[in-house]
């Protein structure tokens, strides 16, 4: 696929109840295996400019959960849930070994469940802005809260998403990025071309604004289940990286710092300005800590 030709990566599908899309960013044979797991709306072109910094020491992929990227629907669920049990058949199908799982947003909440139901495929869990559930007396941002809003209202949900849709491919791209990103002109314009182009293509495939409805409610369903999701978070025994942008408008940063409160133990480091993607905004700086952070905990040789 062109899509991710000029970040160095290599397009290939495997059949788990229908073709699931991932990327080969390639790596030394010697280095530990990392799998990168997007975000809600998201795609393998949120990692394309970490993965290639991170495969000059790693041997790494990253995967379109079910309704997202290259992977479309093919009947499966698309709730966090199921895409937690697609990311498990994929560890044990295609990778075959521990790994180390870095997950986004969603994709954090994703790796979260995961892991703490098969902590033997995990070697090390970083965490990039992941889903959180909030913190009270913290304000959302009003664009989330609308958003998400209209996400959960049936009927109204499907005319809202629809109606963003009807905007060129670019401006689709720039709003999102206006979210995410708390400097938005840092983006390449590679990687904006890349989207849109990846954009044009998902337009043509039927049901995904239902998948991407069903992937947003079924998040918002899980942060706001606290007790669950902290107990599934107590159950992590493997090393846990937990890192944050200071001006993150999804998921506000005094989320992550709660979470690191509960888990000393854990390593945490803020970003101070930056947004919800810092592996898009800062990309050599989150993969020098990643890297130093494999090393520190002896995670950065193969197991194989």
């Amino acid at each position: 696929m062109t899509t991710v030709a000029n970040f160095g990566g290599t397009s290939q599908y495997v059949d788990i109840d229908g073709p699931v899309h991932w990327v080969d960013f390639g790596g030394p044979a010697d280095g530990p295996k990392i799998v990168l797991v997007h975000g809600l709306g998201g795609s393998h072109l949120n990692w394309a400019l970490l993965a290639p910094k991170l495969a000059q020491h790693a041997r790494v992929v990253a995967v379109d959960l079910a309704g997202f990227g290259l992977t479309h629907p093919e009947g499966r669920k698309t709730s966090v849930s199921a895409n937690a049990g697609l990311l498990g058949r994929f560890l044990n199908e295609v990778v075959a070994e521990p790994v180390v799982l870095v997950g986004n947003s969603m994709g954090g909440l994703v790796s979260i469940l995961h892991s703490s139901r098969n902590p033997d495929t995990v070697r090390g869990l970083v965490l990039v802005d992941p889903a959180l559930p909030m913190v009270l007396g913290t304000r959302p941002d009003p664009t989330m809260l609308t958003s998400f809003f209209m996400y959960s209202v049936p009927g109204l949900g499907q005319r809202f998403l629809a109606k963003t849709k009807q905007a060129p491919v670019r401006a689709q791209i720039e709003r999102v990025l206006e979210l995410c990103c708390a400097d938005p002109s840092a983006i390449p314009e590679e990687l904006k071309l890349a989207s849109e182009h990846l954009l044009t293509e998902r337009a043509k495939v039927p049901g995904l604004n239902d998948a991407f409805l069903a992937a947003a409610r079924s998040t918002v369903f899980a942060v706001s289940r606290r007790g669950p999701y902290f107990g599934a978070m107590a159950k992590l025994r493997m090393p846990v990286f937990l890192m944050s942008g200071d001006q993150d408008r999804l998921v506000n940063v005094a989320s992550a710092r709660y979470a690191a409160r509960r888990h000393p133990h854990w390593r945490y480091d803020e970003f101070s300005g930056v947004g919800h993607v810092p592996q898009m905004e800062i990309p050599d700086v989150v993969s020098e800590r990643l890297l130093d952070w494999l090393e520190a905990n002896r995670l950065n040789k193969s197991t194989s």
